[in-house]
């Protein structure tokens, strides 16, 4: 085991790994000038970046949109031979798998509970009719087409230049039209370094998460303290044990069958809660939003609170931003390894808009449940989100039938979900510190897995929600460069190859054409006879 150990890392994993113990031990000993660095460096970020952001996510949207309608969608990820190794509905499922996870069992409920109580830039009065639809349109903003558009923009350029130009999975592979052979040497090193940063607080912050909502439930399921940073840390430990056990282990089938239960039990309880709660104000809620979201998707996609004080956008969008960013080399492997075969409007159709419609219902059910309870029934769940997060969701299950034992098994789902999201991470940043290894040593994801429940620890006690928010706004800056910069690879990429095509087949028709007006060879047929 130590001797593949030695011989897959590099500078890359050593470089990463002293980045993480350095964060490590400046978190464990010095927690608040940590806290205080993060704090300084998320106001300048905000202040003189918060555009940057809006402006590259929206702008990712608009290029994957653009290659989608445009001549380069007929490209196949791979050969022109090669068809697709999964059918469609296996690879929407997996899609639909890769988008439900921790984060979607947290924020269901919170954050459309969070923009009833506290309106998006202050458009309404809390708690009102017209808050509720404003709540579930930023909500349907924050998870809806962009997100999968940063997630498609690294899937689409990994599966491109791995299967179709025969290059590496790395994400440095991905900028060879830009730079050529310099991604092989210390360019290509800082390019996967930067991405395995953004990863690792990335899922971290989804970790630290996930910890903060296994706490809630414990709090509600079996009254264990609410809020307690002793308690997330007996889930970080006992959870990521697992999850290391199976990283060492690799126990792959026991994962599979986990992440398949774990999509089956998420979807068999989002439709209890539609049917046990109210159905008919759901369908209408989703309807509504739906026209609300696309009639102010331009609007939103731009809004800088430019004449306020930004704390809204920085707290949300700007957040949002950032995490989808930061997860997208870790969640664009994953896309890119099961989307081989398809054609670039085929894998641009399926990653956008497939995830994003299982999204608005989702947040439609759960959000839409809350906010029925708030504005019609007895509920208090926006007054909950805005001093207990994490508790929003089981308040609102709460009120349902059978809400202790619904309580129980999301509680199940939260810490599935934490396993699976740990071990692949593991595995991910496995392959990407070792060029691009499809079986990285169990001794390489064992030191990511402990980097990861690390990090996850130390911005907890930093502050929270707060710092784990902070974290991944200033920690994605630097990737999002990165992804500017692998738009342009691609689309170079892409445009180089369509000419080579058109030449082949203006090269081709000239050949025809030259064929058919050469005089045919051999004797000339002799006139025919005048005699009779």
């Amino acid at each position: 085991m130590v001797e593949r150990f030695r011989s897959q890392v590099g500078t890359v994993f050593w470089v990463s790994l002293a980045f993480s113990v350095v964060f490590v031990v400046w978190g464990v000993f010095f927690t608040a000038s940590l806290a205080a660095v993060f704090d300084a460096t998320l106001t300048y970020v905000v202040s003189s970046f918060g555009w940057v952001y809006l402006i590259a996510v929206t702008g990712f949207l608009v290029f994957v949109a653009y290659l989608a309608l445009s001549r380069h969608g007929r490209i196949r990820l791979g050969k022109d031979d090669e068809r697709p190794e999964f059918s469609t509905i296996a690879w929407i499922s997996m899609l639909f798998a890769a988008g439900v996870g921790l984060s979607f069992l947290f924020w269901g409920v919170a954050e459309p509970a969070s923009h009833l109580g506290t309106t998006p830039y202050g458009l309404a009065e809390p708690n009102t009719t017209e808050a509720a639809g404003l709540s579930l349109q930023y909500t349907f903003f924050h998870w809806g087409l962009h997100p999968w558009a940063v997630y498609a923009v690294v899937a689409m350029a990994i599966a491109y230049f791995s299967f179709r130009k025969g290059g590496g999975s790395l994400i440095s592979a991905t900028l060879r039209p830009l730079f050529g052979d310099r991604v092989e040497g210390a360019l290509g090193k800082v390019v996967d370094v930067l991405a395995i940063v953004a990863v690792l607080f990335g899922v971290a912050t989804a970790l630290g998460i996930g910890a903060q909502q296994m706490n809630g439930g414990l709090s509600y399921v079996f009254g264990a303290p609410a809020d307690s940073l002793p308690v997330q840390f007996v889930v970080i430990a006992v959870l990521t044990l697992a999850f290391l056990i199976s990283a060492a282990t690799g126990i792959n089938r026991g994962i599979k069958i986990l992440s398949l239960v774990n999509v089956t039990l998420a979807f068999l309880l989002m439709l209890f809660v539609l049917f046990a709660g109210p159905t008919v104000f759901l369908m209408e809620t989703f309807t509504e939003s739906i026209g609300r979201y696309l009639g102010e998707l331009a609007p939103m996609s731009f809004q800088t609170e430019a004449f306020g004080d930004g704390s809204w956008a920085e707290a949300w969008t700007l957040f949002y931003w950032a995490w989808w960013v930061s997860w997208a080399p870790f969640v664009g492997t994953f896309i890119a390894r099961i989307s081989k075969g398809r054609t670039i409007r085929e894998f641009v159709m399926g990653v956008i808009f497939a995830p994003t419609i299982v999204s608005f219902v989702w947040f439609t059910v759960f959000g839409g449940t809350a906010i029925h309870l708030d504005l019609f029934g007895n509920g208090a769940i926006a007054e909950t989100a805005a001093t207990n997060l994490p508790q929003a969701l089981f308040d609102t299950l709460a009120s349902l039938p059978l809400g202790f034992l619904i309580s129980i098994v999301a509680l199940v789902l939260v810490s599935i979900f934490f396993v699976t999201s740990g071990d692949s991470a593991t595995f991910v940043l496995g392959s990407m510190s070792t060029g691009g290894s499809e079986n990285p040593s169990a001794l390489v994801k064992i030191a990511w897995g402990l980097v990861i429940a690390l990090f996850a620890s130390i911005l907890l006690v930093a502050g929270g929600l707060q710092a784990l928010q902070t974290a991944t706004i200033t920690a994605a800056v630097p990737f999002a460069v990165v992804m500017i910069a692998i738009c342009f690879s691609l689309y170079k990429s892409l445009a180089a190859e369509a000419r080579e095509s058109e030449e082949a087949r203006r090269s081709l028709l000239e050949r025809g054409a030259e064929r058919l007006s050469r005089p045919s060879g051999g004797v000339a047929n002799p006139a025919p006879s005048r005699d009779r």
